[in-house]
């Protein structure tokens, strides 16, 4: 459940989204009838059925609606409704229920069906018995076994269309079920009168062997139930494929007490704060921040990516992750609902449930489409009646059944929900995380994609590109000493230099002095060594003059920023940083401009550093010291000449343009701001993901066209 209220007036009514899993839907005229039944309620602002996830969302004012309420309108409309609770235990407990009775749908379907197939095939044989023997055609044990082998199917394996269409027609509704019913019914009923009371069509002159429709009735019956149990089972299958990651998860963690102690702890009895250890192969519990130990994560369920994450202390960790290597300690930072994991699923279900535009006028369209039918149908037999052949009885009855079954609108109902589902579970499987059915169908249109700069194509922060040593020392030990003078300094490109160091196996030595210089650079003392690392201008007032003004000028023209350093008067070194693109970067902007779509950069930093990167990666367009709001003001000009445009960013400064685009899309390492503004969200951060999601989307808007294209073809 979810509350908004609007922020600046007093006195509006608050406004909840409440959330129900509905039972007893087989169509899109059924989805049409919760929908009515449920805006029905006094209090309820809108209510949106999803027949393949089976749930409606409905936003209420809850002074005037509640959930029993909601419940009692979708079970006098002829369903079952079952309310899902905010509270994880509770929705926990009503989605187990669920399953259950979704097993044992399954498990009765499958019986029907196979009685149903059973018999109708005896009755199918039964009814051709005079062409497979002579002179059996007038025999009378043929309509008495065909009433045997049919009345079973009839009477109980077709027992849920009836129940679902009385409740139906008790609230003056129609369904695909009703159409089943009355038309299985005509040729059932009009089989028994032949069979019992032959005299009536005899008195009329009609042969009563013409009129036994059991074949038809019970084959209808059984094709019905295979439609309905593979329907079932596929919407089993998907569910399950979703809530499977939760199940990923660990079922207790190892959590160390104050006094030093060590206890396993149910996995729901977890609090923000506690330290818990986690040892290699074990799953990690819940999300939190390492403070102490170093290991390879394996992400891959999370993020999509199969290389396993270094960790150390002050990273992040996700539950239901899995610890590969050495032993971590970890605070949980996020247990419960609002886990990484958690939330992730709790996307995903929410955009299965979600409607796309196209949906939308599907379920109008079928909401109408059984009225149509019935009319159409009487047309046909009475058109029959007036100008068919003799016997015109007989080819009326038999226009009616056929029009009324070949025409229930079940694929309507299914085309679209179905292909979203598996969509948005394909996406998520891969690290792309789909907020709605609005976001796929908008993903396929888009012609320009939009990139801010820092985080998104780039890693995010500076490294060193480029090292020259000046000294006599030899190159290691000037980077090792100029590292170590860098130690304490909490600038960006001080932290550069000492992963640089670091990563090359260098052992550095904390300085015996040190002094930050505003807006310049450092002052150290390392093992008796005076060492200056700053700008150019520092460098040179302390024993640089001159030196390495080439490098200087080359990677400024790059947009990379350049630090010099001296040693005892000495130069020292000049190193490059520049926050460089991501690996996959220039791969990720190849496959989006194959896809046909302009790519754009905008970022707030300098011109040349912009263009720089822009160059690199191949980008087709440069907009460069650009404010947030005037992003978003971009986006809105591309929008204003026509173009359908995605913004991809990760900070909050992204949030504007990722609002105002047609299509946001968020890097998961991002702020909470950002993929808050954003429709789809990278879990990894890959910006490949970009050009992966719009193919998805592609594909899914693709098969949902076929699959309207082929029920509208077979319906017509």
């Amino acid at each position: 459940m979810t509350t908004a209220t609007h922020p600046h007036l007093a006195g509006v009514a608050t406004i909840d989204r409440r959330d129900l899993a509905i039972t007893g839907m087989t169509c899109a005229s059924c989805v049409a009838n919760v929908e009515s039944a449920l805006r029905g309620v006094s209090g309820v602002k809108s209510a949106d059925v999803n027949l393949a996830t089976e749930r409606a969302t409905v936003e209420l004012d809850p002074t005037r609606a509640d959930f029993p309420a909601l419940v009692r309108a979708v079970e006098r409309a002829g369903y079952g409704a079952l309310a899902l609770s905010a509270d994880q235990k509770e929705r926990a407990v009503v989605e187990d229920r669920e399953r259950a009775a979704r097993r044992a749908q399954l498990v009765s379907l499958r019986r029907r069906l196979v009685v149903a197939a059973v018999l109708a095939s005896l009755t199918m044989i039964v009814s051709m018995a005079d062409l497979l023997i002579g002179g059996l055609a007038d025999a009378p044990w043929r309509a008495y076994l065909g009433f045997a082998l049919a009345t079973p199917v009839q009477l109980w394996a077709a027992a849920p269309f009836y129940v679902n269409a009385w409740g139906a027609a008790r609230h003056r509704q129609t369904n695909m079920n009703t159409l089943i019913v009355v038309g299985t019914t005509a040729a059932y009923g009009i089989s028994v009168v032949a069979t019992f009371l032959p005299q009536v069509f005899a008195n009329a002159g009609l042969d009563p062997h013409q009129y036994l429709y059991y074949e038809t009735a019970a084959a209808i019956v059984a094709l019905v139930l295979v439609g309905r149990y593979l329907e079932a089972r596929a919407r089993a299958h998907t569910s399950d494929a979703i809530r499977g990651l939760l199940a990923l998860g660990a079922k207790s963690a190892r959590v160390r007490r104050p006094g030093g102690t060590e206890e396993d702890v149910p996995i729901d009895e977890l609090q923000v704060g506690d330290v818990i250890i986690v040892r290699p192969g074990e799953t990690i519990a819940t999300d939190g921040l390492v403070i102490a130990g170093d290991s390879a994560v394996d992400e891959s369920m999370l993020t999509g990516e199969s290389v396993p994450v270094e960790k150390s202390a002050g990273d992040d960790v996700a539950g239901g992750t899995i610890n590969a290597s050495g032993t971590l300690r970890f605070r949980a930072t996020r247990v419960g609902a609002d886990t990484a994991l958690a939330q992730i699923v709790r996307l995903v279900e929410e955009a299965q449930g979600s409607k796309a535009p196209i949906q939308r006028l599907v379920d109008r369209v079928a909401s109408v489409f059984v009225p149509i039918v019935f009319v159409v149908a009487a047309a046909a037999a009475i058109a029959w009646w007036i100008y068919g052949p003799e016997p015109h009885f007989a080819y009326a009855v038999t226009a009616f059944i056929a029009v009324l079954i070949i025409a229930c609108p079940c694929a309507l109902g299914l085309a679209t929900p179905t292909a979203i589902m598996v969509g948005t579970g394909r996406g998520a499987t891969r690290g792309i995380l789909i907020k709605s059915a609005q976001a796929l169908e908008m993903a396929q249109k888009i012609d320009v994609v939009a990139f801010d700069k820092t985080g998104t194509l780039t890693v995010g922060r500076p490294e060193v590109v480029d090292w020259v040593t000046c000294a006599d020392i030899g190159e290691d030990e000037a980077l090792r000493l100029i590292a170590s003078a860098e130690l304490r300094s909490e600038h960006p490109l001080a932290a550069a230099v000492v992963e640089h160091a670091r990563a090359k196996g260098l052992e550095l030595t904390e300085p015996t002095m040190f002094e930050a210089i505003a807006g310049s650079g450092v002052h150290a003392v390392v093992e008796g060594r005076d060492i200056w690392v700053g700008n150019a201008a520092l460098a040179r007032a302390h024993g640089f003059a001159g030196l390495g003004d080439g490098m200087l000028s080359h990677h400024q023209a790059e947009g990379r920023t350049t630090l010099v350093a001296t040693i005892d008067g000495q130069p020292g070194a000049v190193l490059a940083a520049a926050d460089v693109p991501k690996a996959a970067a220039a791969d990720a902007i190849q496959e989006i401009r194959a896809l046909g779509a302009r790519t754009l950069l905008i970022s707030g930093d300098t011109r040349r550093t912009v263009e720089a990167i822009a160059k690199t990666l191949g980008i087709d367009e440069v907009r460069a010291e650009v404010w947030p709001e005037a992003k978003a003001q971009m986006v809105a000009e591309l929008q204003q000449r026509g173009h359908r445009v995605a913004m991809v960013g990760d900070g909050v400064n992204d949030a504007p343009a990722l609002a105002r685009a047609d299509l946001g899309i968020a890097i998961g390492s991002g702020t909470d701001v950002a993929i808050a503004a954003a429709e789809i969200v990278l879990v990894g951060g890959d910006p490949r993901g970009v050009p992966r999601a719009l193919r998805l989307a592609r594909r899914t808007v693709a098969t949902i066209r076929q699959n309207l294209f082929w029920a509208f073809f077979y319906n017509v």
